[in-house]
């Protein structure tokens, strides 16, 4: 299945990794992810073929119509699919949220932080956004350190239950946390944006 055209979707360089946009090539280590049981353990379940192909759909879709979404990530040294990471526009958010999902080989190395400071940089430098934030469910003590290695800090305040599980289930409870980006200019020695 072709994916659907979109406008081209920067691609992204770091140490490591490059963040570029999907392609048809993609769709079976993408899928391969999402039906892993240990990835998707923070969510209510694992994706089966049908279900992977229609999100890696709507996040072509994203892009077209935000002008900015979730990249796949891939390492520079051999190519290999990873995951991904970036800026997305979630329903019950009222701020871009920055995410990502790694398979379990890349995990413990470092590139969850790595590409999402590259999405975190594109988001406050090319988006121009004042804020963005990450959430999680209360439990997954993974992406909560990848959160606090971004810089991100959270006020208990604006801990919620998510809105698209049910009640009593046990993972509606979820934290945000917050990067503004006067912290995010401070943390790296840069001057603020004047507003």
């Amino acid at each position: 299945m072709a994916l659907p055209e979109a406008r081209p979707i920067p691609e992204i360089t770091t140490e490591r990794l490059r963040l570029r946009g999907f392609r048809a090539a993609d769709r079976d280590a993408f899928a391969a992810m999402n039906a892993e049981p240990a990835v998707m353990e923070y969510f209510p379940g694992t994706l089966d073929r049908a279900a992977s192909d229609a999100m890696l759909d709507r996040i072509r879709e994203r892009w077209a119509a935000d002008g900015h979404g979730l990249w796949a990530v891939e390492r520079l040294d051999d190519g290999a699919f990873l995951g991904f990471t970036g800026i997305a526009r979630l329903a019950y958010l009222e701020q871009p949220e920055v995410g990502w999902r790694f398979v379990p080989s890349a995990w413990g190395q470092g590139y969850a932080t790595e590409a999402a400071e590259a999405a975190l940089a594109f988001g406050f430098g090319e988006l121009g956004l004042p804020e963005i934030v990450s959430v999680t469910t209360v439990g997954n003590e993974r992406s909560i350190a990848v959160m606090r290695r971004l810089g991100m800090t959270r006020d208990p305040a604006d801990d919620f239950l998510h809105p698209n599980l049910p009640d009593g289930h046990p993972l509606r409870p979820h934290v945000m946390y917050r990067l503004r980006l006067e912290d995010w200019e401070r943390a790296r020695g840069k001057p603020e944006t004047a507003r």
